[in-house]
Parts: C-alpha cells; structure tokens; sequence
C-alpha cells in the first residue's frame, strides 16, 4: 500500500513540474506548418486533434484553398507535366510516459521513447499528393504504417482515390488523431483466428461528395493487413494478400448543423491456408455520431455490430461481437485555449470470451508550448481489472 502511496505521489510531483514549466507560446513547426507558415491552431485544435479546415486541407490532398497555394512552394522547371516541390517536408512527432501500471511485475513504468514518427506529406502535381510515417513503438521497429499516393478528381471521374496503407477507420474516427493514450478498441478487435479488423490494411478508397452533402467512402480492401509478402505458390511471385477474396466497405455521412452521422458496412471473406481451406465470412453494420455542444464541448459515439460465421475456421457456429466507445471532450478556454479534458468509455461484448473488453479513462492534456503537450491520464481495464495511470509528454516538430 505504502509503495502505492510514493507512486501517486511521484506522479503528482512530476505533473506538478511540468505544469510550472514556461507556458509561452510558441510558432508552431511540423512540416505543413513550416511549409506554409501558419501556426498549428490553424488545422488542430489541439495537435494531432483536426479541425474542420485541418480535415479539409488534408481532403485536397494537403495542400491551400484553390489559388492560395504559394508559387515558391514548387520549382518552375520549364516542364508544364513536372511540379517538383522546393522541398521534401518531413516532421517528427515523439511521446513518452512515465507510468504506474497495477500489479504489473515493474508497477512504475519510464516508457521513453514510446512513439517516434517521421511523417511526410504534400502535393507532388496538380492533383496528386501523397502521405506516409515511418514508426518506431514501444522500443520495435514497426516501419510504415500509413503509405498511400491520392489522386484528387481522379480520371476526371469526380471521385478522389487513395491507393496504398491505411486504417479502415479513418472515415469514421481516426485513431492516430485521438487525445487520450488509452485506444478505440472495437477499431482493433479480432474475433478468433480471423485477420479481419478495421485498423490497418492495404487496398482502395474512393471519397466524393453526393448530392445533399452527403459524404460517401467505398474500400476495396485485401483484409489481412499490412503484414510483410509471403509466397504465392508461384515461382519468384509473392503476395501481400493471402487469399483470393477482397474485402469491400462502405460508408456515408452527413454533417446537419452541429452534429455529424454517419453509417458504416463491411462484408469481407477470408480463408485458412494452414490447411483446411475453410473459409470465414465477417459483416459489420454500425453507426457513429459526432456531436459540438456549444464551442467548448463535442461527444462523439461509436456503435459497431459485427458477425463472423466461422471464426475459428474449425466448422463451428457463427460469433457475433457489439461494441463501440462514448467519448466526450471539454476545452475549458475554447479549441484553441491549453487545455482540453476527454473522458473515453470503451465496451467490446463477443462470443469469443477472448475478444471482451471494456475500459474507461480520464484524459487531461495542457499545451506547455503549441507543439508540446502535457498529458495526466488515469484509466481502468475493467474486464483485466488493471489501473494504469500515466504522466506523458507528445511532442512535434
């Protein structure tokens, strides 16, 4: 109880330290900051947390408004089919934490370096841009996680093209934007031996705009992530996916004043290659909400029902797994103010016992400086009955 007790006190001191550290501002300079020189406020509110403009600019494939896109910002070479940007922007963007984790075999964690990311983005032509980041966690070399090229108006069809890596859940919420450490974890759930989540994997996204502004993304996905190739049976060939199927997703929104919705569908078929050939096919159909209550607060929710009929690939019964998370913010002194207080409640119920969770965490982030972020949080794995509490510093430049 006693080594409890100093760990509580050390983690207060510690906040303590840092919320005394100097507070003045300062010029925000990841890369589209020092590319177009405006201060991060101008897409995140706070950083990596986007703003309706931040996901507007990322929509045109990171670049201005039509005709704000400064000249200095490519070389005229005399070649009308080459754009070719002055330079490569790339950022970084580190956190760490300094961690109590219950009945852990080390209960105080300094977990430093957690997350290092080298990103980079930005046009390469007229409508063209690309995007990737290249990650190490939790002391791993992970490699590139998002790598995708976007075609805006692609074929002059109307529809924008995203072709690479990405995570599945990026239309509905995107993960590597959230302000709490804790994570969306009906996005990573797994039900049995099937790959099927919707977090990363490899295919197609087609974006456009319908009539009544409503918002449509379809994928054509290989539904096994983005695992290394493996051998295709064929001499010299390799396959990043590992069976025949492809997996297809849909979804639509539509902003109406202060709230958002959206509705989202997956059908996807994989099979066993250990040998028994079998296959698993997995449905999702679900709803989210995003919800401003006034200037200082938003609840966003998230509702997903997914059914795999053979999960196990052993011939067995169909699995039904429900879930989704509740998610409020509060900004205190406004978007742009320092503060930002989340509160996040996950519940993941399945017939895979080993699929269930459920956890629910308390988040305070406090800007030191506008890419320098102080972040309290104390959460509890209630299915694991486990309580991490964790002092954290995210940084970007």
């Amino acid at each position: 109880m006693n080594r409890r007790i100093l760990t509580l006190a050390a983690l207060a001191a510690l906040s303590c330290v840092a919320l005394l550290m100097d507070a003045n501002d300062a010029g925000a300079i990841p890369a589209f900051a020092r590319k177009y020189q405006i201060s991060c406020t101008t897409c995140h509110a706070p950083f990596p947390r986007l703003k309706p403009y931040g996901e507007e600019f990322a929509g045109r494939g990171f670049r201005m408004d039509e005709g704000q896109e400064p000249v200095r910002a490519v070389y005229d070479v005399g070649d009308p089919l080459l754009r070719l940007p002055r330079d490569l922007p790339l950022a970084a963007r580190m956190e760490g934490y300094l961690s109590y984790k219950e009945d852990a075999d080390a209960e105080i964690d300094i977990e430093w370096p957690w997350v290092w990311k080298i990103l980079s983005g930005g046009p390469v032509g007229p409508k063209a841009s690309y995007y990737f980041y290249f990650l190490m966690e939790r002391g791993d070399l992970v490699g590139l996680e998002d790598a995708y090229l976007q075609l805006n108006d692609a074929a002059g069809s109307g529809f924008d093209l995203v072709f690479g890596q990405f995570q599945v859940c990026d239309p509905l919420f995107k993960r590597e934007l959230r302000l709490e450490r804790f994570d969306y974890l009906i996005y990573k759930t797994q039900v049995g031996d099937s790959p099927v989540d919707l977090t990363y994997d490899r295919g197609l996204m087609f974006l456009r705009t319908l009539p009544g502004e409503v918002a449509f993304t379809a994928m054509i996905l290989d539904g096994n992530g983005i695992g290394a190739a493996v051998d295709a049976g064929v001499s010299d060939f390799k396959n990043h996916d590992d069976d025949k199927y492809k997996n297809f997703a849909l979804r639509l929104a539509r902003q109406t004043g202060a709230a958002r919705l959206g509705g989202f569908g997956y059908f996807g078929r994989t099979q066993d290659n250990a040998g028994t050939r079998l296959k698993n096919d997995t449905y999702y159909l679900g709803a989210d909400l995003v919800l401003d209550v006034g200037a200082k607060s938003q609840l966003n929710a998230q509702f997903l029902y997914r059914e795999d009929d053979d999960p196990f690939f052993t011939g067995g019964d169909t699995h039904c797994t429900r879930g989704g998370f509740l998610e409020a913010h509060y900004f205190p002194q406004g978007q742009d103010g320092r503060w930002a207080l989340s509160c996040l409640y996950n519940r993941v119920a399945s017939d895979d016992d080993a699929a269930d969770r459920e956890t629910v965490s308390l988040t305070a982030n406090h800007l030191i400086d506008r890419n320098l972020r102080l972040m309290l949080e104390g959460g509890r794995d209630v299915e694991a009955g486990k309580t991490r509490l964790s002092v954290g510093l995210i940084s970007a430049f």
